[in-house]
């Protein structure tokens, strides 16, 4: 078996077979672009790296500029964490005696943490077991703003719950989020704009009403990716949370993110059953199953790329003879949330060689 170290130099046709990408001049390139465009509109930035899972970028992410990072799961800040990246929010609702014994131990440990919260029962439970411990766990309240998954509602539900977290011994209240996701989907671009301008809105006028009650609200976090062009230009909010866009893939390019795609798969083609079909050896344990399906780079006149298993077969509709069985082509990832995670390496590609290999964090991250 190669070892990774080997493969330091060598073309990245050299790689077995399915192979996790990343052009990193791309990355770079869309990592300075994110960058300098929430500098330009006075906004923080705190990439999001659930569909990244490498600490390693993530430190270039932070030498670009951004304030921290963004987490979706306790594994993944701890992880981050014994890497050497601080600041660090948890997205996310940490429920659940040992995971909040985790998370007050990544306090002691001096990690800069805070974490989403948006229910009576687990306020309490984190207060309890902070101050059980002589420290405090910083706070957002996490607001509803149309997404319909967590959150309280917009306004006196919010800013009332704030009070309650305000009181409350072992706890640091700094302010409010949201993720305006639902107007990601929204295909006309005034009326995305304008939904984008509400969804904020709400969040910023409940920020504003948390000060107007005494209550500390420094910080406003919200958007990704997909949003992230019009809400890092609103007034009052602090920070923005897009991520994926460093990578970009097949579906936020058909969502209007003009970013080049960064993130991509090496497959071998190992069977050509007719010249308008080619089959290879990544399906959906490579790829996952996105909404958007990946696509080939390379290979001109292709009608479609479907999924099973272990395969993907790509039809054009043209016959073509020029790619033939053992050839490796490279295919744009789908959904890079639905891909990385099931690679244990990411390839950093440069000039068609390989010039780093990254390890992604273990599944044992997920909890």
């Amino acid at each position: 078996m190669t070892s990774q170290s080997a493969l330091i130099g060598q073309p990245v046709e050299e790689l077995d077979t399915p192979a996790l990408l990343v052009d990193l001049d791309i990355m770079e390139a869309n990592i300075r672009h994110m960058a300098s465009f929430m500098g330009r509109h006075g906004v923080n930035w705190r990439p999001h790296t659930k569909g990244v899972k490498v600490p390693a970028i993530a430190k270039q992410e932070l030498a670009a500029g951004a304030l921290g990072v963004t987490c979706a799961k306790l594994g993944d800040a701890e992880a981050m964490a014994a890497a050497g990246v601080d600041n660090i929010l948890i997205a996310n609702q940490v429920v659940g005696t040992r995971k909040i014994e985790r998370l007050v131990a990544l306090v002691q440990r001096g990690t800069t943490v805070l974490v989403a919260v948006e229910s009576p029962g687990n306020a309490l439970a984190l207060s309890a077991a902070a101050a059980a411990e002589g420290v405090s766990i910083n706070v957002l309240v996490e607001v509803n703003v149309g997404m319909d998954r967590c959150g309280l509602s917009p306004h006196e539900p919010a800013v009332n719950f704030a009070r309650r977290l305000h009181e409350l011994p072992g706890l640091t209240l700094r302010g409010v989020m949201a993720w305006e996701g639902h107007t990601g989907r929204i295909e006309d671009p005034e009326e995305k704009k304008r939904g984008i301008e509400y969804a904020v809105g709400l969040l910023v006028e409940t920020a504003e009403q948390c000060r107007a009650a005494g209550l500390p609200c420094e910080i406003v976090s919200c958007g990704g990716t997909l949003t992230y062009h019009h809400t890092a230009t609103l007034p009052g909010v602090t920070e923005v949370q897009a991520g994926g866009g460093i990578f970009c893939d097949m579906q936020y390019r058909s969502r209007g993110v003009d970013h080049p795609i960064a993130l991509s798969l090496l497959a071998t083609v190992v069977s050509r059953p007719t010249l308008q079909r080619i089959i290879v050896d990544s399906g959906f344990k490579a790829f996952g199953q996105p909404v958007v399906n990946p696509h080939p780079r390379d290979i001109e006149n292709v009608t479609s790329l479907s999924l099973s298993a272990e395969h993907g077969k790509i039809e054009l509709d043209t016959p073509n003879d020029s790619v033939q069985v053992g050839d490796k082509v490279v295919i744009y990832a789908g959904y890079g949330d639905m891909t990385v995670f099931l690679h244990d390496e990411l390839y950093g590609i440069r000039n068609g060689l390989v010039e780093t290999v990254w390890p992604v964090f273990p599944r044992s991250n997920f909890r």
